[in-house]
């Protein structure tokens, strides 16, 4: 422990060099404070590439006063980065987030500098990369430098994210809450989904969710299942419901029963406090938690992830609207792929049939420049308020007629027009 000096931001961050890549911890690690001392060395650098899942915040750094010293290669677009999205200075990087590790990992995307969020060490001299584990695991081995935002309030997490002090070449202390995310407000929409996935799934089901108002749902309609167990890339609020009353206990799993595993949490300071030093809390390198092969060992997976629309032949954009993109590949496909070789696995696509504004989330064909997160071989189940489509084993045609009937009502008449125009292109 002696190898570590406490420094501020300012200094541990003199270390940063024009041209150099950083990797940025993301999510409820953001090192926010990291991040503003970074901005005290914009003068003197120049095209500094950050590259990061999503950022919290207000991601300042990335306003365009500080074009010519630094740049952004997203691999998830957050709030704060989506206005500032230009496919130049800030742009996006398609990665599966099962891939992400060995692109650091192999010096395909060689990093110069980990920026980490981690807890105090213990009495032997380790931290945790706490909320987390994600890519950051990789990250950290993969640097040649690791600076360090060292917070009393990061939990301690079980896992890959266990880092000794000698791997922290830069330590900032710093003590201040880390960010959270609202639980969102569920309507009757979102609960007519979450009705229709969660009859779909199990007792003994493995689960796989993201965060939002479906996800959420969905885990509120399986408050009278049992032994349900989780392996998912994140969890939030939405799960701790299940959790303490123990319809999740893991016990039905083949991979780390009794864990409730992920690679990342976020959501509320309830969150932090259940998974801190939890021994029934597991993150791990998400290389492993989302390797298909790894997910398809347990038993019966349902894989619960949404969309921005799915089209007729059930073709999933999840990452953009149009070529605006809104998000990233994520994990999805590592998910519906793994669960659909599950033993009883249930791939499920979740989403309202219409947008907020009134257009149909399904549609003839996807909008020009929507991007195919998970193509319509993978698609098993689509979900809406409206019902079920199963689509396995289905034909284009009948496929079609499946995600008809789970579209809005109003939206049918004329989403049946345009496939039956669509069939006659095929004489």
């Amino acid at each position: 422990m002696g190898s570590v000096r406490h420094e501020s931001a300012a200094s541990a961050l003199s270390c940063v060099r024009s041209g150099d890549r950083l990797f940025v911890h993301g999510a409820s690690a953001t090192p926010l404070v990291l991040l503003r001392g970074l901005l005290e060395h914009a003068p003197r650098l120049r095209d500094v590439e950050l590259i990061h899942l999503h950022l919290a915040g207000d991601c300042e750094i990335a306003d365009s006063r500080y074009a010519e010293s630094f740049r952004f290669a997203n691999l998830f677009v957050g709030p704060g980065m989506r206005k500032r999205l230009d496919g130049d200075r800030v742009d996006y990087l398609p990665c599966f987030l099962s891939e992400i590790p060995a692109l650091f990992r192999s010096r395909r995307r060689k990093l110069d500098v980990a920026l980490v969020h981690v807890s105090t060490p213990d009495a032997h001299g380790y931290c945790s990369l706490g909320t987390s584990v994600d890519v950051a695991r990789a990250a950290v081995d993969s640097a040649t430098t690791v600076v360090a935002q060292v917070n009393p309030r990061m939990p301690r997490v079980l896992g890959d994210g266990v880092i000794h002090i000698d791997q922290i070449h830069h330590w900032v202390q710093v003590d201040e809450p880390l960010p959270e995310a609202p639980r969102p407000a569920l309507g009757d929409e979102e609960r007519a989904i979450g009705a229709h996935a969660a009859s779909l799934i199990e007792d003994g089901s493995t689960l796989q969710m993201g965060i939002g108002a479906i996800p959420d749902a969905v885990l509120e309609a399986l408050a009278g299942h049992q032994h349900l167990g989780v392996h998912t890339e994140m969890w939030s609020d939405g799960l701790l419901p299940l959790l303490r009353s123990g319809a999740v206990d893991n016990s039905a799993k083949a991979v780390h029963r009794g864990k409730t595993v992920s690679g990342f949490v976020v959501g509320s300071r309830a969150v932090y406090d259940f998974v801190n030093d939890n021994p029934s809390v597991l993150q791990l390198d998400v290389a492993y938690v989302n390797s298909a092969a790894v997910i398809a060992r347990n038993p019966r997976v349902a894989a619960i992830n949404s969309a921005v629309e799915v089209d007729l032949t059930g073709q999933v954009c999840a990452d953009s609207i149009g070529h605006h993109v809104i998000s990233g590949v994520g994990g999805q496909m590592d998910f519906i792929r793994g669960a659909s070789l599950s033993p009883g696995g249930k791939p499920i696509i979740a989403l309202p049939s219409r947008t907020k504004s009134g257009e149909s989330r399904i549609v003839t064909t996807l909008k020009t420049g929507a991007g195919v997160v998970t193509t319509r071989a993978h698609v098993h189940y689509v979900v809406t308020e409206h019902g079920v489509a199963d689509l396995y084993g289905r034909t284009l045609n009948e496929r079609a007629h499946a995600l008809i009937r789970v579209a809005h009502p109003d939206d049918r008449e004329g989403l049946e027009r345009q496939w039956r125009e669509v069939r006659l292109r095929y004489d």
